[in-house]
């Protein structure tokens, strides 16, 4: 009896709490069914698939973040326009530095090699003469250069190749006689030292070279010097690392 009458009182109050329930709830609302969907267990084949598809997306994110992680220098090459100082030491340089005294020692050497002109002799006087003759070109060539450097705003300036590779290393050097570079880094037609290196010799070819010589001589002469530059080229690339 004792155990009726617990039982009796916890029906009674379970059913006034569902009573309140059900009327806080809407009263006569009836709570919709909630559908379960059974789906099949993924086969051994479809969770190799998965698999496979997390590992990738796994090392494209892993490559993404290495690749963020570069500096900007070697994801991107940049040129950047030499200061005004820098650049009227690169004019000097130009004529009187290291590599331009060798670069016309050379070429007065090949000249007084052949004897050309032949009127100056092929003795170290007429070497001598044509080294003289080279400087003088040289401070024209290099003076039209600096001016239309700054005027266009390019860099006429010759700059190692940023591939490292042996064929890209011989064309740059081949190539560049005939380019300069734009602020930004980009490539153009190298006017000024073509300007340069013509007008320098068709000037001294109608000036103080014999009678004989007039300006075709001059662009003669002119390309063969865009000849040497590319030969000197060369060997900064592969020799000279100043």
């Amino acid at each position: 009896m004792k155990l009726f009458g617990i039982g009796t009182l916890i029906f009674f109050f379970a059913a006034a709490g569902f009573a309140q329930t059900s009327a806080g709830v809407g009263g006569d609302e009836t709570i919709p069914a909630v559908p379960i969907e059974i789906t099949a267990a993924p086969s051994d084949t479809e969770r190799s698939d998965r698999r496979a598809q997390d590992e990738t997306t796994v090392l494209l994110d892993i490559a993404s973040e290495n690749n963020s992680a570069l500096p900007t220098s070697q994801t991107r090459n940049e040129h950047t326009r030499p200061e005004p100082k820098k650049r009227f030491r690169n004019y000097l340089n130009g004529m009187f530095g290291p590599m331009a005294l060798a670069q016309r020692a050379a070429q007065s050497g090949v000249g007084t090699w052949r004897n050309s002109p032949e009127e100056w002799g092929g003795s170290w006087e007429g070497f001598g003469r044509r080294f003289a003759s080279g400087t003088g070109k040289s401070l024209i060539k290099n003076s039209a250069m600096y001016g239309l450097d700054e005027v266009l705003k390019v860099d006429s300036r010759f700059y190692r190749s940023e591939k490292r590779d042996a064929g890209s290393r011989i064309r740059n050097a081949l190539i560049s006689p005939f380019q300069a570079r734009r602020p930004d880094g980009s490539r153009t037609v190298g006017v000024p030292r073509l300007v340069g290196t013509y007008t320098s010799n068709i000037v001294a070819a109608e000036t103080w070279y014999p009678a004989r010589y007039n300006w075709k001589d001059g662009v003669k002469s002119g390309t063969i010097s865009l000849g040497f530059t590319m030969g000197f080229n060369l060997i900064k690339e592969f020799i000279w690392k100043k």
